[in-house]
């Protein structure tokens, strides 16, 4: 089991928050594997890297380690349900997540220009 508590709810800005649906550890990958149902009555999908700031900032981890890996909407509903990878190191990131999954969450680095 991870060492990071069990939360069942995360609260977003205006009005968006997720419930945590499942909350598992995966010793092999030593990674944590989030479910969330992130319920947004009237407003659009959550963009990825608005969750991994969101996620990185209420669990208390390092951004470089958050992932977004699939998000699904319900059509008309304002609920959306994702799945989210925590992993204990920035190595552990790019042995297990595939490139275009590290590039559609804005890279490793999501705020930091390239030369």
């Amino acid at each position: 089991m991870s060492t990071q508590a069990n939360i069942k709810r995360i609260d977003f800005e205006d009005g968006v928050w997720a419930e945590v649906v499942r909350d598992f550890y995966n010793p092999i990958i030593k990674r944590r594997e989030l479910t969330l149902i992130i319920h947004h009555v009237l407003k659009s999908t959550p963009m990825r890297i608005n969750l991994r700031l969101g996620i990185a900032e209420k669990l208390g981890v390092d951004l470089q380690r958050v992932y977004v890996r699939r998000i699904d909407s319900e059509y008309g509903i304002g609920r959306s349900k994702a799945i989210i990878h925590i992993y204990d190191s920035v190595d552990r990131v790019k042995k297990f997540e595939p490139e275009y999954i590290i590039d559609r969450n804005g890279g490793i680095n999501p705020f930091e220009e390239e030369e």
